[in-house]
């Protein structure tokens, strides 16, 4: 069995296919330039070798991947093409999402074998906006526990609260002062430009720039803080919550989209209203003041990453599915 995957480097998609190839023998990655998508008749050159039995890939341009009599798998890591994500787009953003990204979509649909996604919530909201009457399976992401794992010794000082991720209203970066101003004495948020470092936010006393981190040093970064903050307003998994539970820390949270998937209210973070940043630093103000409460919650949350969100689980899910699509045909 050979299955090749040709996806778009530089997001979290690429992430979980990397994880994929590395942990799934005769998976194949097959990385191109996010910038092609800007003419997206140019993928029909790349990603050519070989003749896999599967290809694995994403819906948005996946009919230029497609081959005849090959199966299609399509994995929905996130999506953005409904109204509700509108007043968190640009201009440009929207008229890509209502005329080309949607058709393509629409057409990839039609043409998948088999359709997965990576929440309940993303895999119920597709069905529902697309009128999809296929089954989409919800495979979770796998987070590498080894390489996120919690630090070995208590911190001591200021309290650390971290943001990552790109500095987008999506993300719900422009939050983040409005949340500052209400954080206690002796609290700082430090936050990360993402994949797109073009721009930082307002100065403020309480948040602090680390730039744009590369991927292997985020293990580092999530082990010298204490809580992390999420208040995205839509996350098809929430790769970033996860790596934060697996290195045990607590997540303040939306609640929204599939964050609650992730993050147990109470239990493993404090999950709050989308833009509400007085509820935001409350639960951040909360966490930093109880440094048992913080432990209890990164302990859960570590223990529930063990249980339902490793690499393991995630590579064995897909080589089952697979396996099972080759069947069938």
């Amino acid at each position: 069995m050979k299955i090749l995957s040709p996806i778009a480097s530089g997001n979290g998609a690429y992430i979980i296919h990397r994880l994929i190839a590395e942990n799934l023998n005769n998976y194949h990655l097959c990385a191109y330039n996010p910038w092609l998508t800007t003419f997206p008749p140019a993928l029909y050159a790349i990603c050519r070798q070989g003749n896999p039995d599967i290809i694995h890939t994403t819906p948005d341009y996946s009919i230029f991947n497609k081959r005849k009599n090959t199966p299609l798998v399509l994995t929905f890591h996130n999506y953005v093409l409904d109204q509700y994500m509108s007043p968190y787009s640009s201009t440009l953003q929207r008229l890509h999402y209502a005329t080309d990204l949607r058709f393509l979509t629409r057409k990839a649909l039609k043409n998948a074998t088999v359709l997965t996604a990576v929440s309940q919530f993303i895999a119920n909201l597709v069905a529902d906006d697309m009128k999809v009457e296929k089954k989409i399976r919800v495979v979770y992401n796998g987070i590498d526990e080894n390489l996120f794992s919690p630090r070995k010794h208590a911190r001591n000082g200021k309290i650390r609260v971290l943001f990552s991720g790109n500095l987008s209203r999506r993300k719900g970066a422009n939050l983040l002062p409005e949340i500052a101003s209400h954080l206690n004495p002796g609290i700082e948020i430090i936050y990360t430009t993402g994949l797109r470092a073009t721009r930082k936010l307002p100065d403020h006393p309480a948040l602090t720039n680390t730039g744009s981190i590369p991927y292997s040093e985020m293990p580092d970064l999530y082990r010298s803080t204490d809580i992390l903050l999420f208040p995205s307003v839509r996350e098809g998994f929430g790769l970033a919550a996860a790596e934060a539970m697996a290195c045990g820390l607590p997540v303040v949270a939306t609640n929204c989209s599939a964050l609650p998937e992730l993050v147990d209210h109470g239990r493993g973070g404090l999950l709050c209203a989308p833009g509400d940043t007085v509820a935001f630093a409350n639960s951040v103000n909360r966490l930093a003041a109880s440094a048992s409460l913080r432990r209890e919650m990164g302990e859960y949350n570590r223990a529930k990453v063990e249980k339902q969100f490793t690499v393991r689980r995630m590579v064995q899910a897909y080589n089952d599915l697979f396996e099972e699509t080759l069947d069938k045909r």
